[in-house]
């Protein structure tokens, strides 16, 4: 006789899942319509009665899930509680300040304002409402309408322990957050202070800053600033692109001081003292062997001694045209480094033919 496999042992709580879905140790019924007749006997009974009697009814069962720690189950009582619309207005206060509990817990702090509201607008001396309304309030940073809340509650009820930490909480927070507003404050007003200085000492020279080409577009170079050991601020400090375009690359001068030299940064950069790029395969690019040229904003060439300062380079435009000047795009001042000879003249003579009667300065 074949052997037939018996039926896996259910677990105890798949027994307990079980017996529950029968009416009779149904701990809550189910909100939607059923073919079972005594589940629908059951739920015809929760609305038989008063308004106020199914509501008392629905705010017992609330209080019991409540106590269970089922607070979803709870609101959901109160909530239908609420919706018998009972008469009885102490009933229907304690129904709104009982969802606005379970809606604390559940951190849906426009519901526990809405409700608390309601049950205030229904008893001005609702204390719990008051104090919930606190803590959603606490709960959104909106301290100065918590600390609010707790006065008037206080003013009738002065012995209110929990409305006393709620408020102490609440001043507290809220004296902190002013701090923190009046330091941002601060911080934006001398950005502002900053940028105006920055924006008049560039008008100064004569440095236009052209808009990026689209807000996607990145920007990395550092901004520009006045010399922090400069006490007057008149000295600028400014991220500098030196371009070689022979080879397609650049280097990036991130704290360029107007008033050092050009010498003075390509003498770290460039062989003797410093290492030879490893573009640089002929060995064109040396401190003796190179030229720095600017291009003007009306597309005048300048040739840019090595023993020239930046603030020099940055006035050289407006010899003879005193509106002229140079141009900072993607945040930086460019100049273009050339190894003096031929790759020089064919540059020069490229740009010259780009831009027709125009010639380097000097």
């Amino acid at each position: 006789m074949a052997n037939v496999p018996l039926p896996p042992e259910s677990t105890l709580d798949e027994k307990m899942a079980k017996l529950e879905k029968t009416a009779l140790f149904m701990r809550e019924l189910p909100d939607e319509p059923t073919d079972d007749p005594t589940i629908a006997a059951l739920q015809s009974l929760l609305y038989e009665g008063t308004p106020d009697e199914v509501a008392q009814n629905f705010k017992e069962q609330g209080n019991e899930a409540y106590k269970e720690k089922r607070t979803r189950d709870a609101l959901g009582f109160y909530t239908q509680g609420i919706g018998a619309k009972p008469t009885d207005h102490t009933l229907l206060e304690a129904l709104l300040c009982n969802r606005a509990a379970c809606n604390i817990d559940l951190q849906n702090y426009g519901s526990v304002l809405r409700d608390c509201a309601k049950a205030i607008a229904n008893n001005l001396q609702c204390s719990k409402a008051w104090y919930r309304s606190a803590l959603a309030l606490n709960a959104l940073e909106r301290y100065e309408e918590a600390i609010d809340c707790c006065t008037r509650c206080l003013a009738y009820d002065p012995t209110n322990a929990s409305v006393k930490a709620t408020l102490a909480k609440a001043e507290k927070s809220f004296d902190f957050q002013k701090r923190r507003r009046a330091e941002k404050a601060e911080k934006e007003r001398l950005e502002k202070e900053r940028e105006r200085a920055i924006t008049s000492a560039l008008s100064s020279r004569k440095i236009t800053v052209v808009p990026k080409a689209s807000e996607a577009a990145t920007n990395e170079a550092p901004p520009i600033h006045f010399d922090p050991d400069d006490a007057s601020r008149s000295a600028l400090v400014l991220p500098v692109f030196l371009l070689y375009p022979q080879h397609a690359t650049s280097d990036l001068i991130s704290a360029f001081h107007e008033d050092t030299t050009f010498g003075d940064h390509l003498s770290q950069m460039l062989p003797p003292l410093g290492t030879r790029p490893d573009w640089d395969t002929r060995g064109e690019y040396t401190l003796d062997n190179v030229t720095v040229y600017a291009a003007s904003r009306s597309h005048r060439l300048f040739r840019i001694g090595k023993d020239k300062t930046l603030r020099e380079a940055m006035a050289a435009p407006q010899k003879g045209q005193p509106q002229d000047g140079l141009e900072i795009r993607e945040g930086c001042l460019s100049f273009v480094v050339l190894p003096r000879g031929a790759e020089e003249k064919k540059w020069v003579d490229n740009y010259k033919k780009e831009h027709p009667a125009q010639a380097p300065g000097r």
